[in-house]
């Protein structure tokens, strides 16, 4: 018989709640959940489409083993034997930084995901981390951390009760949100507007959000962080800074103001090809609203002046007084947050601890741009060779013979960075990356020049990656760990509740019985930490250290759990403060060791039991005992608690920023050709709300229609260019070629292609039927990794200049 269950979607950043109807095991029927607490019954095609995407065929069942250079059906046991003899032979011969990790944005959208890969950082001991957030939000990361003084520290606007919106680079109507989990952003927008708000939207094409607009200003790409350095020079030169309440908890107000002092309106009006009028009055309608926020997100960030243009959203957001106030830019207060400490001075953020090996680029927040991974990997060290081979070559840790996807929210980072590998001159060592393990990414496509990282990694001397299909990155791994489908697996969405309009916190088990052959992912991960860990120091309180491959997955579970208790009892401020660590272990509940330690967090934190301190407050229980989740309340003011800088306070120009401007002046001139002209074409991405980067691309339900991988062209530019609608055209960047259809339409401004991000699956080796059917162009292609934002290390994906040509009917055969 036929039942249901509730879940909450785990398919874009929304997060809303779902009924599922389940026959037998397997989910058949997706509708929005009306009792959840945070999404209230919204559901998109993504959501609906949850039964096929979890159903998919083409997912893996069971590891794979390269055995004589092909993937071949293995046992867990010999998959996780394969790992250990490969990689701790590598990093006791080239050291802990020769193993790399890449992770993927899914995984903030899993449990394990969240909770096992800073203990895999931790068990290797390797500073070479790459993640999906210098492909989107690093640049937040990075001006969070410098104002704030703690790069998770991230803004939203409080979309429900703001006057004003002033959006940037952002397209909610067909992302579902971006580091702003709101379900139904939609109707949230909509909402706005009837009560007399204003949406004003900034973007070079007219999107879906655009259109819904009370304004839309259709600004050059690449230039948003020179509209903003003019409405600040407009808010100081009019009067119209009011701190309000931010008085006194702000420094770096009058050196802001000498900064912008000449970004007037008339000096960017060009440059952004917005008129000094209208940028006046964007500034006087941000400061007159009685509430307002400003809100930034991929098409702002992606840039070459990402950084400077998520400093400058939060800089107005100050300015305004609208920066932690009702209806402004709020900090969310998530269930498992670690916020039990005084306010005062904190420790602050540093940029480029160490720097990447062959091209030097530094780290932010832990992390080395990915669009330098193929280089970490194929950049030689004299007299040192590379190879590939089957499992069981090289296990002595040399040479054998014969010679990862980022895209999204929160990105793919576990919050954390890097640990210490013990080196003293802030490097990486000598040698290249030898072995890469990769959860859930799949750089080839969402990295630049995909073709030179196809070809870095089929030199790696051992890959491991976790990922439920065989796709254009996880080919090349000589063992594929996969995942269970999110039907067999629980939900709790430890990152994106840390961006949630409102606070809410909700918490499902698994739907169905994970299938026989399978593996939870919770201890797909713990096995995989433990395969390659050295077994770890013991923990200060006296537990064991993590123990040898082979071990119970549990230890690693439990050595996290006697390790956080371990600070939470020496900490003053902690509700356990000064109890026994073994007893409260063992008060914890739950049915696995990822519940247990859900449980830990959840009465650590702000909201929790505090173990008995609080009868009324947050445990795993309590969760479960509300199956749609229980409402927290809306978003608070959090300052000054919140900040973590050297000052206490908001630090409004800190040095990095200060020493980045002139970058942001050169802007002015090189947004036009030397004659004076526009400076030629620019190329921008585009969301499709049946899309998520590559995810979605082997689900039949969700590919056709508006998702298709066309470019758009103005019909001034096809004209000129003799491109027509339905023909192919060949674009030309600094990293190569591509052939993509044409799509004639006035969505985008003159001056301006758009092309979708994800695509490319034309690549052999990989089992992506759907995908593989209309496989599209991978825009990425396009890059050469060069191009950075030098403070974050965020590719440059949008904003970037093109060539186009027609091609004829000979040339796409």
């Amino acid at each position: 018989m036929p039942r249901t269950a509730l879940r909450v979607c785990p398919l874009c950043e929304a997060t809303c709640g779902l009924t599922l109807t389940v026959e037998e095991t397997g989910v058949t029927a997706a509708r929005g959940d009306k009792d959840d607490v945070f999404s209230r019954g919204f559901i998109c095609p993504k959501g609906a489409s949850f039964g096929a995407a979890d159903s998919d065929p083409d997912r893996l069942r069971g590891p794979l083993v390269r055995r004589d250079g092909r993937l071949e059906e293995a046992s867990w046991e010999e998959a996780f034997d394969a790992v250990s003899a490969a990689v701790r032979p590598l990093v006791e011969r080239y050291g802990p930084h020769a193993v790399g990790v890449v992770l993927g944005n899914p995984n903030v959208h899993t449990v394990a995901g969240a909770l096992y890969p800073p203990l895999l950082l931790a068990g290797l001991g390797t500073r070479s981390l790459f993640t999906a957030s210098t492909l989107d939000q690093m640049p937040k990361h990075v001006s969070s951390g410098l104002l704030f003084g703690d790069a998770l520290a991230i803004p939203v606007p409080d979309l429900d009760r703001t006057d004003h919106l002033l959006m940037l680079g952002a397209n909610p109507l067909d992302s579902n949100g971006s580091l702003c989990t709101a379900p139904d952003f939609p109707g949230r927008l909509k909402a706005l507007r009837a009560r007399g708000g204003r949406l004003t939207v900034v973007d070079p094409r007219r999107t879906r959000t655009a259109k819904l607009a009370d304004r839309h200003v259709a600004i050059r790409p690449g230039t948003d962080a020179l509209l903003l350095a003019a409405m600040a020079q407009v808010l100081f030169a009019d009067g119209l800074v009011a701190l309000g309440a931010l008085d006194g908890q702000v420094v770096g107000v009058e050196q802001v103001a000498d900064a912008v002092r000449d970004f007037t309106p008339e000096a960017v009006a060009d440059a952004c090809d917005v008129p000094a009028a209208t940028i006046r009055e964007l500034a006087h309608e941000l400061a007159d609203a009685p509430t307002a926020a400003v809100y930034g997100r991929v098409g702002a960030s992606t840039v070459a002046l990402g950084t400077l243009t998520c400093w400058l959203v939060d800089v107005l957001n100050v300015l305004t007084g609208n920066l932690d106030r009702p209806g402004g830019a709020m900090f969310p207060l998530s269930a498992t947050d670690r916020a039990r400490r005084p306010a005062g001075p904190g420790k602050g953020f540093a940029l480029g601890r160490w720097r990447s090996r062959a091209d030097g680029h530094p780290e932010a927040k832990g992390e080395l741009p990915i669009a330098a991974l193929a280089a970490e990997i194929d950049t030689p060290v004299r007299g040192v060779g590379a190879g590939r081979g089957s499992v069981g070559g090289g296990a002595d840790g040399g040479p054998v013979d014969g010679g990862a996807d980022g895209g999204g929210p929160v990105g793919g980072g576990p919050g954390g960075g890097a640990v210490d590998g013990g080196l003293t001159d802030g490097g990486l060592g000598e040698s290249p990356i030898r072995a890469l393990i990769s959860i859930a990414a799949n750089p080839v496509l969402s990295a630049p020049d995909g073709d030179r990282l196809d070809k870095a990694l089929e030199s790696l001397d051992f890959m491991v990656s976790v990922d439920p299909y065989l796709n254009e990155t996880s080919r090349h791994a000589h063992v594929v760990l996969p995942p269970p489908p999110p039907s067999q697996s629980p939900h709790f969405d430890f990152a994106l509740n840390a961006l949630a309009v409102r606070n809410q916190a909700r918490y499902n088990r698994a739907v169905v019985p994970l299938e026989a052959g399978r593996m939870a992912e919770a201890e797909i991960l713990a096995r995989l930490v433990l395969a390659v860990s050295d077994g770890g120091p013991p923990c200060s309180s006296g537990a064991e250290s993590l123990g040898e491959h082979g071990a119970d997955p549990a230890a690693v579970d439990a050595l996290a759990i006697d390790r956080t208790l371990g600070k939470a009892v020496a900490d003053p401020h902690a509700p356990v403060h000064g109890q026994d660590p073994k007893e409260l272990a063992d008060r914890l509940t739950g049915e696995s060791g990822p519940e247990r330690r859900l449980d830990l967090m959840l009465r650590l934190g702000p909201y929790g039991d505090g173990f008995g301190a609080d009868p009324e407050g947050l445990s795993l229980q309590r969760l479960l005992d509300h199956p749609h989740g229980i409402d927290l309340g809306p978003l608070e003011p959090r300052l000054p608690q919140l900040l973590k800088t050297r000052s206490g306070r908001v630090e409004l120009l800190p040095g990095p920023i200060a020493d980045d401007l002139p970058r942001l002046a050169r802007a002015l001139d090189e947004s036009r050709a030397p004659d004076g002209a526009p400076a030629g074409l620019v190329l921008v991405g585009r969301r499709h709300l049946r899309s998520n980067n590559s995810w979605m691309h082997n689900v039949p339900a969700l590919v056709g229609g508006t998702n298709r991988c066309t470019l758009h062209v103005h019909p001034d530019d096809a004209g000129r260019l003799g491109l027509v609608d339905g023909g192919q055209a060949r674009v030309t960047a600094a990293g190569g070629e591509i052939a993509v259809p044409v799509e004639v339409t006035d969505a985008v401004r003159p001056g301006v292609v758009s092309l979708p991000h994800g695509w490319g699956h034309d690549r052999p080796g990989t089992r992506l039927s759907v995908a593989a059917a209309d496989p599209g162009a991978n825009v990425n292609q396009l890059l050469d990794g060069t191009l950075l934002d030098p403070l974050s290390g965020t590719a440059v994906l949008n904003g970037f200049r093109v060539t186009l040509a027609p091609l004829s009917r000979a040339e796409t055969r």
